[in-house]
């Protein structure tokens, strides 16, 4: 029978660039950098800032919190909270613009908002292993599908479009916010996983252990066998002793007998 390939200490992660969340973040990003280019005036240089740097970290983070998934699973649900918290920051921003520069704001039942979640409902990215080497080429094609919107003259079309997107953003982060919580009740995390490779490890080389000793009594409390173990600690210090090779999951022991000393004639 094949020797049972290991798992690996480090679970598999990253990947981000092929989430659907990643790419929409990374579309916000781009066109929030341009948007306050254009239409954000450059006396208001914190505004920019505020906003294009709410947008960097809604990209930022998924990429982040992919990348430590394979160490930390509650890391990885942080950073996607504090994307999906950035993002909102942003949406903030657009709605604040709209309203104070007195343009409309479209509802989600608006005939362009319509027209932009169907793009994103028939929108194909490739996913296969290279599409990392092709990430910008990917990512221009996606914003193309916008760009009626996102390249428009009007500042209202283009703010109330990228308002469109963070709402999709938002919503993919919530289901994967949702996934990473599920995953993380059935299987654990990254201190269970290096717990459960270490038992397997241990019962692994078992047979080793139990063969250190073919005089070796069976432990009292769990029946695996015994070997001689010497006291380090305590009133016994320096006295040899029975210890379960299942330490520390069990902690049986037995004295070993003193043999007496022959008597002098």
């Amino acid at each position: 029978m094949p020797a049972q390939t290991p798992a690996p200490i480090i679970r598999p992660h990253g990947g981000y660039r092929t989430l659907r969340a990643h790419q929409v973040a990374t579309l916000i990003y781009d066109n929030t950098y341009w948007f306050c280019e254009r239409h954000i005036r450059r006396d208001d240089a914190r505004l920019r800032d505020q906003m294009v740097h709410a947008a960097r970290s809604g990209r930022q983070n998924i990429a982040e919190g992919s990348r430590r998934a394979g160490t930390s699973n509650t890391t990885e649900i942080r950073l996607i909270d504090v994307a999906r918290a950035s993002l909102e920051e942003l949406l903030n921003d657009y709605e604040d613009y709209l309203r104070q520069h007195r343009l409309p704001e479209w509802n989600k039942d608006h005939p362009e908002a319509l027209r932009i979640r169907r793009v994103h409902n028939t929108a194909t990215l490739p996913t296969d292993d290279d599409f990392r080497h092709r990430y910008r080429e990917s990512q221009d094609a996606l914003n193309a599908l916008y760009s009626r919107w996102l390249e428009n003259d009007d500042p209202a079309i283009r703010a109330n479009a990228l308002i469109c997107l963070i709402h999709q953003a938002n919503y993919l982060l919530d289901q994967l916010l949702k996934e990473l919580g599920e995953n993380f009740v059935e299987q654990g995390g990254f201190t269970e996983h290096l717990a459960t490779l270490r038992a397997d490890h241990r019962a692994n080389a078992m047979p080793t252990a139990k063969s250190a000793s073919a005089d070796a009594p069976n432990c009292p409390q769990c029946g695996q066998p015994m070997r001689q173990r010497t006291a380090s600690k305590g009133r016994n210090v320096g006295k040899p002793f029975w210890g379960c090779t299942a330490y520390p999951t069990c902690k049986g022991t037995l004295e070993i007998p003193s043999t007496p000393s022959p008597k002098s004639t």
